[in-house]
């Protein structure tokens, strides 16, 4: 049944939960197991959860003996290779006393927007979850170009919540919940609520306004959580150190209300 208020979260049958780079990787990897933690109490009560992580790419950084992030493609793909590894042995390792077993899905923009990958991606998910696996999923970076990209993860854990009906989506930030105007302007105030027919024209995320393409933080993430409720998914964005009391259904963060469709 789809969370129309974020107390719905807390007896949501399926969540989709996205977390980004800066929340677990490099010195902020310990938030792994914190995160694991919160998933692995909604999977006890029979939750269906899928985690759209980030990270490949900045957890390969360090094995490739790089000292920043590559900015040509190929050891971008290639850290994605080492990288993806790597994160999703964390993942498991968090997960392992839970007895939760994860299963890897990387997925192309081409996967979502032909019928048949789509079709396929849709019941391998659908099986795994059927089987109590937890699926995190991530874009493949490693064969994924400028191009054909998805252009942030906050998007695809969107199209993912779209593609499996998921009851809610989870957008977790490096911030509790989403402002009027960038945190740092002393006149920006806290959103609690975004209605679904809400016009968001004149409120504005970092130095992009909502109804644009955003390219990262806030923006994605108030579009991506826009996307979802308006095909009737209410999405939650705040911060990862919060995810436990988020999908306990607590009154925190920004709650974009899910728009009513036939």
């Amino acid at each position: 049944m789809t969370a129309r208020t974020r107390a719905d979260l807390a007896g949501a049958a399926r969540i989709v939960v996205k977390v980004g780079s800066s929340s677990i990787s490099g010195e902020s990897s310990w938030r792994i197991p914190m995160i694991v933690h919160a998933l692995s109490s909604a999977h006890a009560r029979g939750c269906e959860i899928v985690l759209v992580s980030s990270g490949a790419i900045a957890t390969g950084i360090p094995f490739l003996d790089l000292d920043a992030r590559p900015t040509d493609l190929a050891t971008q793909q290639a850290a994605a290779a080492v990288g993806q590894n790597v994160l999703v042995y964390r993942y498991q390792e968090a997960l392992r006393p839970f007895r939760i077993v994860a299963g890897q899905v990387l997925l192309t923009t081409g996967d979502l927007e032909n019928s048949t990958s789509r079709s396929n991606a849709r019941r391998a998910m659908e099986r795994l979850l059927g089987l109590r696996i937890l699926p995190i999923v991530n874009e493949n970076d490693t064969v994924a170009t400028q191009e054909i990209r998805f252009g942030d993860n906050d998007r695809l854990a969107a199209l993912v919540a779209q593609l499996i009906q998921a009851d809610a989506l989870v957008l977790l930030s490096d911030v509790e919940c989403l402002y009027t105007k960038p945190p740092t302007d002393p006149t920006a105030e806290p959103i609690d609520i975004i209605k679904a027919d809400a016009d968001l024209a004149g409120l504005e995320f970092g130095a992009t306004v909502v109804n644009s393409v955003g390219t990262g933080g806030a923006a994605t993430k108030a579009s991506a959580a826009r996307l979802a409720a308006a095909s009737g998914i209410g999405a939650l964005v705040t911060s990862a150190d919060l995810v436990d009391r988020a999908l306990s259904g607590e009154e925190i963060g920004t709650w974009f209300e899910p728009a009513v469709t036939a």
